[in-house]
Parts: C-alpha cells; sequence; structure tokens
C-alpha cells in the first residue's frame, strides 16, 4: 500500500530521494510536489516558495533552502514527465 500525501507536511529530506521510480516519500510529498509547480508556473520567488511551501527560512539557511526548492521543484517536473506512469499503473 502506497502512503497518503500529506496535505501540509512539516519535515522534509534536504533532497528528495532519487529513484526511476516513484518512492514513499513522493507519495507523501505529492501536494508539495504540486505547490511547487504551481509557484513555478507563476514565477514566484523561491525564498518565499521555500519559507511557505518547505518550512525552511532562506534567511537563516540561504544555501540549504535553495538546494531544497531546486531539488524537490526538480523531483516535482519529473513526476510530470516520468512518474506519473506509475500513479496510473493498477496496484499489485
Amino acid at each position: 500500500m502506497q502512503p497518503k500525501p500529506v496535505l501540509d507536511p512539516q519535515q522534509f529530506a534536504d533532497e528528495p530521494p532519487i529513484s526511476d521510480t516513484l518512492t514513499d516519500y513522493d507519495h507523501r510529498m505529492m501536494v508539495v510536489y504540486l505547490r511547487l509547480l504551481d509557484a513555478a508556473a507563476e514565477n514566484a520567488d523561491w525564498r518565499e516558495v521555500a519559507r511557505i511551501v518547505l518550512k525552511v527560512d532562506p534567511d537563516k539557511e540561504p544555501a540549504r533552502a535553495k538546494r531544497m526548492h531546486e531539488t524537490h521543484l526538480a523531483r516535482a517536473r519529473w513526476m510530470t514527465e516520468h512518474g506519473y506512469r506509475d500513479l496510473l499503473r493498477p496496484p499489485h
């Protein structure tokens, strides 16, 4: 059984796992990925997105916040190009 998406997670990995298939982390972060994609489409400032969506303060931890934003957004984009296929497969 796949983990359910979390609407407002409070903890994040500094970088999402890298895998050719969806991970449990991806399933839990699905709403976060959608929020990141929406923010990118609206050209939102990454600092604001990191603060609001990823719960990391870019003023206190600029390098970590930037890395978290970039890697989670990259994983969200990967989901739109490849990962979604795993969502369409029937469960085992």
